[in-house]
């Protein structure tokens, strides 16, 4: 950031342009010939950097006549109110508190043609950033933020925002960038579910893949990292770990990781406003992409922990009983077949309630097992061998896995038990997975967890 000083412009300076002399001397021009310098007076001059002689460019939106400064970007110029800085900025009131804006004006610093200058008595200030970033801050601070539905453009504009509001210390706008994030990239695994209901939703109405809407996780880790928002951190190294590693460090057009240089789809920006060259690759530093290696390890562990623990479950009847009677008495979602529980416990004489239900008894024993080694063949196959839909998730794994049986089996007692273990183990997945990644603390990290086995019912 730079302001430039230069030499104050005088009242005779000013008398010598057409607009002066129109603004004060005639107020309805009485010839043709002054009505036509009054035209040519009111257009603006064009803008020149007099040391590269680029052209400058207002921005057609954030540039008012009353404005008391003018911010440079890139070859964009903002003139805006010192004020409205101010409030929203301790870097800026700070920094304007130090000098006096009004004896540091336009002059060398830019060159006008054609035109009168129609910013005499505004200081300049250079800010080295992106003029589509400083654009949407400025929108922001005049408009209030109004960002959209968390997809790649709406990423573009709030990652601007947050950088930005981050940089000069704008916290109002950084804490609603950042709410604004995590509903695309949550800490709560119902945060996690509701994201992923959209993205099924986007991939029904377009046909294409739900993880085109959503921007790459590697551009999110990159800026959490700039930003210091932790918080994004585990959702956005998860999504990045379902990838392959051929599509996560060398995409093709057909992955949805791969970003070419321009879209079609996108509307065209103001050739004041666009970028001729194309946006650089996307690469993560050292450190994280030796966390994505570990997290992605250990994401493949689970997979087949928790078809391991399916299989475990049918011949260790008793840890799985304790299991479940355990996680019964304490988890809300099983409380209508506590009861049940409590009479198969009082059988082997460690619990004297009476059982009032038989609903969460098992109506056919030899049939239930015969499904659940049906159930850990089919999971293999999909999964390990097959490398369907979900190989590389285990939080879709588990869900599914969860209601598998229900579809398949009319004995509700087991079905019940397998969708409560499923449930489970989702939640302790989600949990683990800051520790996965070494994230750290800083990020609602868990100590590491076994893998249990599906809770077992009275058979």
């Amino acid at each position: 950031m730079m302001v430039h000083p230069t030499a104050r412009s005088t009242a005779s300076d000013f008398s010598s342009l057409p607009l002066y002399k129109h603004a004060h001397n005639q107020i309805y021009p009485s010839s043709a010939q002054s009505s036509m310098n009054f035209r040519q007076s009111s257009k603006p001059a064009a803008l020149f950097d007099p040391e590269t002689g680029a052209e400058l460019h207002r921005h057609p939106d954030l540039w008012f006549d009353d404005g008391s400064v003018i911010c440079r970007a890139e070859d964009i110029l903002f003139r805006i109110h010192i004020s409205q800085m101010c409030r929203h900025s301790p870097f800026f009131r700070d920094m304007f508190s130090i000098g006096n804006p009004s004896n540091s004006v336009l002059g060398s610093s830019i060159y006008s043609k054609g035109g009168p200058n129609d910013f005499e008595n505004c200081p300049l200030i250079e800010l080295h950033d992106k003029a589509d970033d400083v654009g949407n801050l400025f929108v922001a601070l005049y408009d209030g933020p109004h960002f959209g539905n968390n997809d790649q453009d709406d990423f573009r504009v709030v990652s601007g925002v947050l950088r930005l509001s981050t940089k000069y210390l704008v916290d109002s706008l950084r804490e609603k960038a950042i709410a604004h994030l995590s509903t695309a990239w949550p800490s709560t695994l119902k945060g996690w579910d509701a994201r992923e209901d959209v993205a099924r939703a986007y991939e029904m109405e377009t046909g294409t893949s739900g993880a085109r809407l959503y921007p790459s996780p590697l551009a999110v880790i990159n800026l959490a990292r700039e930003v210091d928002a932790p918080a994004l951190l585990p959702s956005a190294f998860f999504d990045l770990s379902r990838y392959t590693y051929p599509q996560i460090f060398d995409p093709c057009a057909q992955d949805p990781l791969y970003y070419p240089s321009s879209s079609s789809n996108s509307p065209s920006p103001p050739p004041s406003l666009s970028s001729t060259s194309p946006p650089p690759p996307i690469c993560l530093s050292l450190g994280d992409t030796q966390r994505l290696c570990l997290g992605k390890e250990a994401s493949q562990h689970a997979i087949t922990s928790l078809i391991q623990s399916m299989s475990n479950s049918q011949s260790i009847r008793n840890s799985g009983l304790q299991l479940q009677s355990a996680f019964s008495l304490t988890h809300p979602l099983t409380h209508g077949y506590t009861s049940s529980l409590s009479g198969s416990m009082h059988q082997s004489g460690h619990y004297h309630h009476h059982r009032s239900s038989s609903a969460a008894i098992c109506i056919s024993a030899a049939a239930c097992r015969k499904d659940f080694s049906e159930l850990v063949d089919l999971a293999t196959k999909h999964y390990l061998f097959d490398r369907e839909r979900g190989y590389s998730d285990p939080l879709y794994m588990a869900d599914e896995i969860g209601g598998l049986k229900s579809e398949a089996s009319e004995c509700k007692a087991c079905a019940k038990s397998l969708e409560t273990w499923a449930m489970r183990e989702r939640e302790r997945i989600w949990r683990l997975i800051p520790t996965w990644f070494r994230l750290g603390s800083d990020t609602g990290s868990a100590s590491p967890e076994r893998t249990s086995s599906p809770p077992v019912v009275d058979i």
